[in-house]
């Protein structure tokens, strides 16, 4: 199979809606049509017409994108029992969808047909069969995913192929095994899958996996090893409970571990982007452990691993990460080593001597942070400030003379209200604010910000994306050291800082220190 080419089926804008947190607005899903499209993903099934206003929205509007590979479909079901296939309602509402593609579920489990759908099997096969042969002669392509396919199986085999061959003498163009419960594991998946796709030589097979038992992607790439040449699933493994087999790993899997072709595969470099896009379309933060695509997937911490990675990459990385749009990282901590270090300041594009006298104390000073709770594997702007003030001698642009925040309300029933005063010196010159905010640290940034804005205008574009404060030994009380880390951005670059003390406003005022401070640095040494 190693020139074969397995056609890739995105679920994401339905099945992957269903997941807890995620919901798309109609530009979202259009936009992420878009850029699947240039991804080279074969078929996006868009949503459920008549199932919400949304869904029905986006097929209005989809027939205008200008798709220069994919196909849409629209999703729903079967004819409902003991009613005609012309007069149902919701495969009306599929044909008003006005999709190229139609894709249909029917039932594969005889509990479902009996307790669920409440009719015989028999009519249950005409439904199957009468829905696929009215969609075909509508000059529809249809796919037929059979719901529950692999539990049908286990229960009364005989039965569940039954309702693919329903489907098959309706005309199906694909034969989908529906994995829907997500609980089989590999080797009775792959088995199922093999005597199906022997069974129907002439139908293309796809498979559909669930990701309950944690095996959704290595089930997916079992089905493609039994004879399925379509994979469905959904982009960072969006979905209901634990999800969809997710795309994001098995595209790369199919391409770069088995030699198997997609149509997906000349844009590979492409797929981390594309995964962060789906992130920022739902508004979630991104797996940083995802395979592949996530920001640890070529991340090394530990002194050897890293020493090693830095000879040879593929002593600790199984890709080259640019393959998939992404890179190699070092984190740095108190596990961390001189050629950890190094690597790191090379990564920022420093040079740096590990034989000298600055790299020994830099490495004593980092090691004594991490112990009263600093930690830098996130915090890549505060490190980078950290390696210069040792190494360089290079500190702020700005010195701080004084800080003060008061927290307060006038009267009983009125919101609390902050204040900060900031005093700073830039250059030969003291600046002396004051702003308010919705809570301390909000009014210490507004302070900040304003009393640098005259010599650092640009620092206006700054905007704070995350903001964690982490107890450290927690057994200590309102005595605990506090931890905080802050993810920054100034529209292009992402940058993390850290402030660590026993009190959290001064934790968060070292963090927005060095964020800030990171900030000139870049711009400085962007317009030298």
């Amino acid at each position: 199979m190693s020139n074969s080419n397995v056609i890739i089926y995105d679920t994401t804008l339905r099945d992957g809606s269903q997941a807890e947190g995620v919901s798309f607005t109609v530009s979202a899903k259009l936009r992420l049509a878009q850029k699947f499209d240039q991804f080279g993903i074969d078929y996006i099934e868009g949503g459920w017409p008549g199932s919400n206003p949304r869904d029905m929205a986006f097929f209005e509007k989809a027939v205008d994108l200008e798709l220069d590979h994919s196909k849409i479909a629209a999703f729903g079901s079967t004819r409902r029992a003991s009613a005609s296939v012309e007069d149902d309602p919701q495969i009306k509402l599929l044909l008003d969808a006005a999709t190229p593609v139609v894709t249909i579920f029917g039932k594969s489990w005889l509990l479902h047909v009996t307790d669920v759908l409440r009719t015989t099997p028999e009519e249950n096969l005409s439904m199957i069969e009468d829905s696929v042969r009215f969609l075909k002669e509508q000059g529809k392509e249809v796919i037929y995913d059979a719901e529950h396919f692999y539990d049908g199986y286990a229960n009364d085999p005989d039965y569940a192929l039954s309702t693919l061959e329903a489907a098959q003498r309706g005309g199906a163009d694909f034969l989908v095994l529906c994995e829907t419960n997500g609980g089989k594991l590999v080797t009775p998946f792959s088995r199922a899958t093999a005597e199906v796709v022997e069974r129907f030589p002439d139908t293309p097979i796809g498979v559909h996996c669930h990701n309950d038992a944690g095996v959704g992607v290595a089930a997916s790439l079992a089905g493609v090893e039994a004879g399925a040449t379509m994979v469905q699933g959904t982009m960072n493994g969006y979905g209901e409970r634990n999800g969809n087999a997710n795309l994001t790993t098995i595209i790369p899997n199919l391409e770069i571990k088995m030699g198997l072709r997609t149509n997906s595969g000349s844009h590979l470099a492409k797929l981390r982007d594309l995964s962060l896009f789906v992130d920022d379309a739902t508004n979630l933060r991104p797996d940083i452990r995802a395979p592949y695509v996530g920001t640890a997937s070529f991340a090394h911490k530990g002194g050897v691993h890293a020493d090693a990675a830095s000879k040879s990459n593929r002593s600790y990385e199984h890709v080259d990460p640019s393959i998939v749009g992404n890179r190699t990282r070092v984190l740095v901590s108190d596990m961390s080593g001189r050629s950890s270090v190094m690597m790191k300041a090379k990564e920022m594009g420093m040079q740096v001597d590990g034989r000298s006298p600055e790299m020994k104390t830099f490495l004593e000073e980092l090691k004594r942070l991490e112990f009263q709770g600093y930690e830098f594997e996130s915090a890549d702007a505060s490190f980078d400030l950290l390696l210069r003030r040792f190494l360089r001698g290079q500190g702020h642009a700005f010195d701080v003379l004084q800080y003060h925040v008061g927290v307060g309300r006038e009267s009983e029933g009125d919101q609390s209200s902050s204040e900060a005063t900031v005093k700073l010196k830039v250059g030969d010159e003291i600046r002396h604010t004051v702003a308010d905010g919705n809570g301390p640290v909000s009014a210490l940034d507004h302070a900040l910000r304003k009393a640098l804005e005259k010599d650092f205008p640009y620092i206006g574009v700054i905007r704070l994306t995350d903001f964690k404060v982490r107890i450290l030994e927690s057994n200590l009380g309102t005595d605990a050291i506090t931890r905080v880390h802050i993810e920054s951005t100034d529209g292009t670059s992402t940058w993390g800082t850290v402030g660590v003390s026993d009190n959290v406003i001064t934790a968060s005022w070292e963090a927005l220190l060095d964020s800030v401070s990171y900030k000139i640095l870049l711009t400085s040494e962007n317009e030298s």
